[in-house]
């Protein structure tokens, strides 16, 4: 997989500690491992992405395997691709990029919260950690298998662009109940997710070529089920009576759903 400077588009040659352009630019090699690509320029704040509050709890309710039952269909998904580069965009603290590795040789994550990628890099040495935005990616056309996109927003010209000829794209999203009687206890108006939403977008470069759902039973203690709140949208959008209502529940039980999507790029 070839990765590029972020400035001058050249390529990026590595180091231990340092990745270098021909045209003198370089990026430290943090010390849990990671680089950050994301120049100022790319940036809508000083400190982009979710901050340290959604990232640690989602990591804490994604390492009680809550989503387990993703993870394994993403896998099953991957084990007959036979690909040997894979990037996941949007990757957070790595639980599905981490468990990507096992089914694949190369595997970058990109996440544009540093915070999230220093505890990716940590948790998951040996991978491939980058700093950076999926709108901007720094890889070179036509470098990647796979592309996988577990609720992340879905930037197509750079999807297409870093996709190799016939590569493949899996893409996670809310089904219609996903977290029904979750969000019922938080609002008074609850609509159905629309997982199509986004296929008009994709029509141009990528076939879709199979979808399923990916359903979660799940019994959350309180603890858990804060953490489920924080990790969402959820924790901003319902008042917070309607919050603390719900986490006074000593077990409360609703019903993850997914949708995912296969599709694979066009040739051009």
């Amino acid at each position: 997989m070839s990765v590029i400077c972020p400035l001058c588009r050249g390529p990026l040659a590595r180091q231990p500690r340092v990745w270098r352009c021909t045209q003198g630019h370089s990026f430290d090699v943090a010390r849990e491992g990671y680089v950050n690509l994301l120049p100022v320029q790319h940036k809508k704040s000083r400190d982009p992405g979710d901050d340290a509050l959604m990232v640690m709890a989602r990591r804490a309710f994604l390492e009680a395997d809550h989503y387990r039952p993703l993870r394994d269909a993403l896998l099953a998904r991957l084990a007959p691709l036979t690909a040997n580069t894979l990037l996941d965009i949007g990757c957070g603290e790595g639980y599905y990029t981490g468990a990507f590795a096992d089914a694949v040789p190369e595997v970058i994550g990109v996440d544009i919260a540093r915070t999230a990628v220093r505890m990716a890099a940590r948790r998951h040495p040996g991978l491939t950690w980058l700093v950076a935005s999926g709108a901007h990616l720094p890889l070179a056309d036509a470098s990647v298998d796979v592309i996988t996109n577990v609720f992340t927003q879905l930037h197509v010209g750079e999807m297409q662009r870093v996709l190799r000829p016939d590569g493949h794209l899996l893409v996670v999203s809310p089904a219609a109940r996903h977290l029904w009687t979750l969000r019922e206890q938080l609002f008074d108006d609850v609509r159905a997710h629309q997982p199509d939403k986004f296929l008009a977008t994709l029509e141009a470069g990528f076939t879709l070529l199979d979808r399923h759902e990916v359903s979660v039973p799940l019994q959350l203690s309180p603890p858990a089920l804060q953490q489920l709140l924080q990790m969402t949208p959820y924790a901003w959008k319902a008042r917070p009576e309607k919050r603390q209502a719900l986490v006074a529940f000593d077990l409360f039980e609703t019903e993850a759903v997914f949708s995912l999507m296969r599709f694979t790029r066009r040739p051009d």
